[in-house]
This record gives structure tokens, C-alpha cells and sequence, in this order.
């Protein structure tokens, strides 16, 4: 999750859509009666412009996709379970919270607000190059206390209910599920037994978020110094789908393609 794929396609789009341009430029020159070069080198640089006016479009399309619709990555740990394990290839919706211009990340078009319970993906706030993906647990004011593995917000206990035990594999079989509540809206959480468990007190700043993995004694989230409260200019978008699953080494879950992300 780490490779910059918007940069890569930010550059290709430039130095592509340059390209196109001077082919345009040299051709209306020639047609307005200037000299065309010949020989091997301007051959060349024929074949370059011809690639170029071929991938420009389909760059251009894949970046505007990727920056303002939906924007693929991979889940890389465990820090999700059991909703999402590692090998899954989900979708993020780049849309939901506002249009935000690639690299340089500022809005230009507000259109909603996170709500507690998304899963969101954000950029960590201690090294932004590490996109990380957990729940949405504290808006801007709340005041939260994790103790015991159980969630207060603004002094209200928010429910928990047993939901029987982890069947899967990736080291957690046999740990403890359940479904956790915040108003109408449910998901599930994982409590592995073999974990510490991290307790936190705090208030969420104004503009800013507190995020917590649903495999709540496995994850590196907001209650630890190195993630904290996450700007609001830190969110890249809520996870919606799941669209692939490779966990290797081994086969690919097919089982989990098509999966919504609650």
C-alpha cells in the first residue's frame, strides 16, 4: 500500500499529454508550410508521439477514476478481522466526503461528512506514505474511553453482544466475536485472547478523527501515539467493496469477491 500509484499516473499523464501537444504543434507547422524533419531520429520521435496520442486518454480516464471515484487497495494484516482479512482487495469510494485534488489532497467540492461506524482508509498521520484502514469510532468533540476492550463515547457504554467464536484460520481461530453497536448501525469485532489489551482516555479534537481495528487487541490504531487522532485532510474514503482475495501463499477466495464492507 505504500507504492504512489497517483503520482506515477500524475507524471505519465503530464509527460504523455506534453508529448500529444508538441505532436500537434510540429504537425501545424509542417501544414503551414514549415519543414518536416526526415531520417531515423524523426522516425523516432513519430513512433513516440503515436504511443503517446494511444496511452494519453486511457492514463487520463485511469487517474480521474482513481482520484475522484474509486480507488482500489490491498489489506495488508489482520488488523480487520474477521470483516476484512489479509489478501483482500477492496475498493474506496473517493467521492463521499468531498472532492479532493490528487497530491495535493486540498477539497474542492464538500459533499458529506464521515458517520461513526465507516470503515475509511486515511493516510497515518505520523508518516503519511502509510495508508491505513480501521473504523470510525470518535468525531471531532467526542470524548472517548476505551477500558476493558469496551467502547465509551461521551460517557455512554456503547453495546456489545456475543456473537460465538472466530471459525477461520490466519492465527486467530477460536477467538471470541461480537457485535458492537453504535445506534442502528452494527458490525462485528474480534477479541483475541493471546493479546494485550490497550486502553485509552481522550477527547477528539476539533477537525479530526478517532479510528480503532475491528480485531481490537491486534491493531495499531488511534490508541497508540503512532497513528493518534487523524486529520480530516487525512481521510482518503470509506471502503465499500471487496472486488478480489489472494492471501498468499495459496489460491485466490472467490467466495469473498462481490462482498459489501459494513
Amino acid at each position: 500500500m505504500n507504492l504512489d500509484y497517483t503520482t506515477l499516473l500524475v507524471v505519465a499523464a503530464a509527460v504523455s499529454g506534453a508529448l500529444v501537444l508538441l505532436d500537434h504543434f510540429t504537425t501545424a507547422q509542417a501544414g503551414a508550410g514549415g519543414a518536416l524533419h526526415q531520417g531515423p531520429g524523426a522516425r523516432l520521435m513519430q513512433q513516440v508521439y503515436a504511443y503517446a496520442r494511444t496511452l494519453f486518454p486511457v492514463i487520463l480516464i485511469v487517474l480521474l477514476i482513481r482520484s475522484f471515484l474509486f480507488e482500489p487497495f490491498r489489506i495488508p494484516s489482520g488488523s480487520m478481522m474477521p470483516g476484512l482479512v489479509d489478501g483482500d482487495f477492496i475498493l474506496v469510494d473517493k467521492y463521499s466526503y468531498g472532492l479532493r485534488l490528487p497530491l495535493l489532497h486540498t477539497e474542492i467540492l464538500s459533499v458529506g461528512k464521515p458517520q461513526r461506524g465507516d470503515v475509511i482508509v486515511f493516510r497515518e498521520p505520523t508518516d503519511p506514505s502509510i495508508d491505513l484502514i480501521k473504523r470510525l469510532v470518535g468525531l471531532p468533540g467526542d470524548h472517548v474511553v476505551v477500558r476493558d476492550n469496551r467502547v465509551f463515547i461521551n460517557g455512554m457504554e456503547m453495546p456489545l453482544r456475543s456473537d460465538g467464536k472466530y471459525p477461520g484460520d490466519f492465527g486467530f481461530t477460536g477467538s471470541p466475536l461480537a457485535l458492537e453497536y453504535f445506534g442502528t448501525r452494527s458490525h462485528v469485532v474480534m477479541f483475541a485472547p493471546d493479546r494485550w489489551v490497550t486502553d485509552f482516555e481522550g477527547t477528539v479534537p476539533p477537525a479530526h478523527y478517532f479510528f480503532m481495528g475491528d480485531n481490537r487487541n491486534d491493531s495499531e490504531d488511534s490508541r497508540f501515539p503512532e497513528v493518534g487522532f487523524v486529520p480530516a485532510a487525512n481521510l482518503i474514503g470509506p471502503a465499500r467493496w471487496i472486488w478480489f482475495n489472494w492471501h498468499l501463499p495459496g489460491w485466490p477466495n472467490f467466495a469473498r469477491i462481490g462482498m459489501r464492507i459494513r
